[in-house]
Order: structure tokens, then sequence, then C-alpha cells
């Protein structure tokens, strides 16, 4: 938090003295009042984001809470600046203003970005983690404890568990330290500071109140973690009903006006990026057709949304009798699921084996995105035989234009169970946004340098 706040002075003052020197140049008694400027704008800029709470640490370093309430703090001080200015009658450099603004404002959210990766990469060394007692019933306490260790970025680290009487006393490798009666003796114990509930029939209104007056002696954060884990907190309000709180959940946006601004975005992308890439496919196309022989492209039929099909793009990075030989060697699938991976398939080729490491084989889908068939951003593109497979809730997965990138590939791609990247493909068609969206592809750009699950 200390390292946010830092950044964030600095962000201002270095805004501000760019926006200086380009408007003015050279120091003069008629702009001395712009070197004022420039020292209270980091301060106006702190001002700003503590009153739009950009520095509240539930919404902080996870989702992209953090981001629109940044974005938020640097629109309201423009449009203060405007007002303000306009309303005194105040001859303000309008160059100037119109250059530390949107500048301070973007370089916050790039700092924050890169803050909260160095954070994620502390946590996953086992540093800045938040030890966590998790109370419930035995299978919802390891499917829990499992996501939150693959997931170290939130910070979360399980070191304990509570049960219901007549438990087993065996919940992975984990320490049973009791039952719910003993939550705040496990806390002590454990050495814990958050301890997660789990819902369960035991945990009523009364027995929750209870333990947080228990917690809350010991300054011990208390998290409720119910069924609704995949609904985003933009799609739930709480509306108090004669003193008991009510849950509303709001339907997930799948039309209208913000699908349209999707599909402008996901045109306009694709067809900047085809033109900034246009070098790097022709080099890639050449080592391609330089390497092994068949075409250059693959290509291969994929369910789309509304269950359409499409052909989807890809550069070749298989022999051109991969299909044939697959039966050979489907035995030997490490997918448990209806996908078949396999990290050294011997059907791959010299060339392919580098293309799929940083994932270059996926460039020409951005044709696909251009023309419509795709997103940028969306679930996996399925074939024909995993959508003949699909469980019926799988099948909203096809309710949106399935993407490059995903939650899937920036989880882990390949090293996902099955099951696992389902549940994200349908975790991002029940909350997706815009924002959303762009925090998917700031994430691809790490994932894709890290390299995990590309095989």
């Amino acid at each position: 938090m200390a390292r946010t706040v830092a950044l964030d002075l600095a962000v201002g003052l270095v805004a501000a003295s760019l926006a200086f020197d380009l408007r003015f140049g050279d120091v003069t008694p008629y702009n001395q009042v712009y070197l004022v400027l420039s020292g209270l704008l980091p301060l106006a800029l702190l001002l700003a984001l503590a009153v739009n709470r950009a520095y509240e640490r539930r919404l902080m370093f996870v989702g992209t809470d953090e981001y629109q309430r940044v974005l938020g703090a640097g629109i309201a001080v423009t449009a203060t600046v405007a007002v303000g200015s306009y309303s005194l009658d105040i001859d303000l450099a309008r160059g100037y203003v119109v250059i530390a603004l949107p500048v301070a404002t973007a370089a916050c959210i790039v700092t924050r970005f890169l803050n909260r990766k160095a954070l994620h990469a502390a946590r996953r060394r086992g540093e800045c983690l938040r030890r966590v007692v998790v109370a419930g019933h035995e299978l919802a306490v390891v499917g829990l404890t499992r996501q939150l260790r693959r997931e170290r970025y939130h910070g979360l680290d399980v070191v304990g568990a509570c049960l219901p009487p007549r438990h087993d006393g065996q919940v992975g490798d984990l320490t049973v330290y009791g039952t719910f009666d003993d939550v705040a003796r496990a806390v002590a114990q454990a050495g814990a500071d958050t301890v997660i509930v789990l819902t369960c029939p035991e945990f009523d209104g009364e027995s929750l109140r209870r333990l947080a007056w228990q917690l809350e002696r010991d300054d011990i954060d208390l998290i409720v973690a119910n069924n609704l884990i995949d609904v985003a907190g933009a799609r739930t309000t709480i509306r108090p009903v004669d003193g008991l709180p009510m849950l509303h959940v709001e339907h997930p946006t799948l039309s209208g006006a913000r699908r349209v601004a999707k599909a402008v975005f996901d045109r306009v992308g694709a067809g900047l990026l085809l033109l900034a890439f246009a070098p790097v496919l022709a080099a890639v196309a050449l080592a391609v057709r330089l390497d092994s022989k068949g075409p250059v492209l693959f290509r291969q039929t994929r369910v789309g949304r509304y269950g359409r099909e499409f052909q989807i793009y890809k550069f070749r990075t298989m022999h051109v009798d991969a299909e044939r030989r697959l039966a050979e060697i489907r035995h030997l699938n490490e997918q448990d699921g209806v996908l078949f991976k396999m990290r050294d398939d011997p059907r791959i080729t010299r060339v392919g084996k580098y293309l799929r490491r940083f994932s270059l084989d996926e460039l020409p889908q951005l044709f696909n995105v251009f023309g419509g068939t795709m997103s940028l951003v969306g679930p996996r593109p399925p074939l024909q035989s995993e959508v003949a497979a699909y469980p019926r809730d799988a099948r909203r997965r096809l309710a949106v234009r399935p993407g490059m990138t995903g939650l899937w590939q920036v989880s882990g791609r390949s090293d996902l169970p099955w099951e696992e990247a389902v549940r994200l493909d349908l975790r991002y068609v029940e909350n997706w946004s815009l924002s959303l969206d762009l925090v998917i592809l700031l994430r691809t750009l790490t994932a894709v340098w890290r390299g995990a699950g590309a095989y």
C-alpha cells in the first residue's frame, strides 16, 4: 500500500513536469503559477484517488475495480478543473491540462498494474500471504483450498480448517483445529489473520454474528463465501427487507449496446494488431514453409456463438499426418476431459514447438476476429467432438463468441483440468465487461511470456 501511494505521487509529479515542459518549456514570470500547480497536482490526484476509494484494501491488487476507480478519479479531477476554471473565469492553459491529467491517469493505471504484478510474483514465492482458517464441510474446504493454492495471487494461504461435528478429522493435508465452535481458538493456534466461512446449514445469522464479535476483538478478517462464487460483485446488490439483507443478482449482459461496443472493440483491435504484426506474420509463415512439408495455415472446424460452425486459422505446428497418427498416441493423453493434450507430442514440428511456446501459432486468428466469428477475449473455441460431450451447463459457453484468449489462458492453459477450464469459461460468460477484457488482455502478455501450459 505504501508503494502504491508513493507511485501515485511520483506519477502525478512526472505528469505535471512533462505537461509544463511540453507546453511552456522555459520558466518565465508568466508561467510561474503553473510551477505551483505542478506541485499541487500530485496531491490533488492523491486526494481524488482517496475520495474515490482507490485505496480501499478489499478492492486492490485483484479484479478490475481498482482500475475503474483510478479512471473515475482522473475523470473527476479533469471535470473539477474544467468546471472550476469556467465558473471562476480563470484563464487556464488548456494544453497543460490536456497533457497533465490524461497522462497522470493512464500512468497511474499502468504503475498500479506493474505494482500488482510485483505483489503477485511475491505471493507465488510464498511471501505477502495472509494465513487463513476455513470453516465448512470437508469437500467444500478441499475445493476452496485447491483453488486458492492454484491462484496464489489472491494472497490467501489456507493453514487450517474447522469442520462440522462428527467429522472424520481428515481434510487433505490441512490441520483440523476442531468444530465450528472452535474457530476463534483455531485462529490463535494457527497464527491466522483471516477466517473464511463456507456456506453450510450450521452457520446461520446468529452463529455468524457471534463469530464476528469474537474475531472483532483481535481484528481478524471474516470472509463469507457463498455458493454464488462465479457471480461478479457488480451483478450483486444487497437490498434490506425489514432488516433482512436480500442478495439481488442481476442477469448477465449478453446483448445490447455493450455487446455492440465489444464487437467494435474487437474488430478495430484486430485490424490494428494485424497491421502491427504483419512483419511477424510474414516471418512465421516463411519459417513454417521452410521447416516441413505442408500448408502454412492449419484450418479446422470449430463451434462458435449459438453453436454455429466456422473455420479457425492457425499457423501449422504439426506434421501433415498428425490426425492419422493421433490414434497411435491417444492412450498417452495427459488431459482428464474430452481434449487431447501431451507435453512432448511427437507430431509437433521443430518450429511448431517455439510457435506454441509463445502462442505465435494463434496470430492468424486475428483474421477470425476481424471477420466476426471470434472475439479477442472469450471462451476457448471448442471442437465439434467437445461440444457433443458437453454436459448441459457447459453449453452456456456458446452464448458468446469464442476468444483468442480468456480466463482459461491466463490461468494456466493446458495445465488446467478440463472441468476447471469449463468453469472459467462459464465465469467469463456470466461476468463479462469491457474492463474485464482489458485486464485479461494485459494478463495474457505475462501468461505468454511465462509460457505456462503452452504445449
